[in-house]
């Protein structure tokens, strides 16, 4: 919260344009567009574990979506459920061979990763013969498809876009699974201790599957989102945003060990990615300090958060 409400105030002074209506607009759609993926990557690293595959799964989404409605000439809506299915599919993949095989879930994702680019590319030129989809906007139950994933509205010149909704709307609903819920007291078992979890009865790799369905769930939102914005998709989008996620979980309090953080974190996290990424813009900077901002923030945010945890674990002082 510090740190957010600090990178607000370096860029209303750096920045003359930053804090009108339509700079704000602007900023609230970027870090939606990371926060709707950062809460369920913030509650998998909760968990214990990591997603490599979610920048690119978010692409597989919007390209099933896409090419099945146009090859089948259907209803979007077709595409749109075949999508989720699929989504879900490569989500409950990742917790499946977690479990059974228990290899780290870095090596795991780190494989569904590389295939999920390659078939990306591969499957989009063989069925389009480029490397983008082909336009649906034309085609049935793009309008309400349209509405539900991409609309916008505008007050007093700020306009909101439904990501902010749907980024909102997963921030509540994770925070109330996280902290009002048995399921969310699993998570913080299984991402501080599988093994004493496993002793009491936590069905640990089924909390952890579940976990991957959710990633696959927002991946799936987003990817619609992707689609019914631009019409087509570009196979090879995706690709390191999977970063960008996890530094927003980072930075908003989750420990790379596991069992510690919060979805609200994780909303913080995004909301600074999203005013430092167009913060710099305004303030005409060169654009590529930003990674260099970005990589500070996240070595600050685990350093404070590991001195949080060892503060945590010795108790109060006497």
């Amino acid at each position: 919260m510090l740190a957010a409400v600090a990178v607000f105030l370096f860029f209303c002074v750096a920045a003359s344009s930053f804090l009108r209506a339509s700079s704000i607009g602007t900023v609230l759609y970027a870090a939606s567009t990371i926060g709707i993926m950062a809460v369920p990557v913030a509650l998998l690293m909760i968990g214990g574990e990591f997603d490599l595959s979610a920048g690119v799964l978010v692409t597989t989404a919007a390209l099933t979506s896409s090419m099945v409605s146009y090859r089948l000439t259907a209803v979007t809506w077709v595409g749109v459920l075949v999508s989720l299915a699929v989504a879900l599919a490569i989500g409950g993949f990742n917790g499946w061979v977690l479990g059974r095989t228990r290899l780290p879930s870095f090596i795991v994702t780190l494989g569904t990763f590389l295939m999920l680019t390659g078939a990306n590319l591969g499957v989009t030129k063989l069925v389009s013969g480029t490397v983008s989809t082909k336009p649906i906007g034309d085609m049935q139950g793009f309008a309400s498809c349209h509405w539900l994933f991409a609309s916008e509205f505008t007050v007093g010149g700020l306009t909101v876009k439904a990501t902010v909704w749907w980024w909102l709307g997963l921030v509540g609903l994770g925070s109330w699974v996280l902290l009002r819920t048995r399921f969310g007291n699993w998570i913080f078992a299984v991402g501080g201790d599988p093994a004493a979890a496993r002793a009491v009865g936590v069905p640990v790799a089924r909390t952890k599957t579940c976990l991957y369905l959710g990633v696959g769930f927002c991946a799936w939102v987003l990817g619609q989102h992707l689609l019914f914005s631009f019409d087509t998709v570009q196979s090879g989008e995706g690709v390191g945003n999977e970063l960008i996620y996890i530094v927003a979980a980072v930075i908003g309090g989750c420990l790379i060990t596991g069992g510690y953080g919060s979805v609200a974190g994780s909303a913080l996290g995004a909301l600074i990615f999203g005013m430092t990424s167009k913060g710099i813009v305004y303030a005409q900077w060169d654009p590529d300090w930003f990674k260099f901002f970005l990589g500070a923030m996240l070595l600050l945010a685990a350093l404070l958060n590991s001195w949080v945890k060892r503060r945590a674990e010795r108790g109060p002082a006497r």
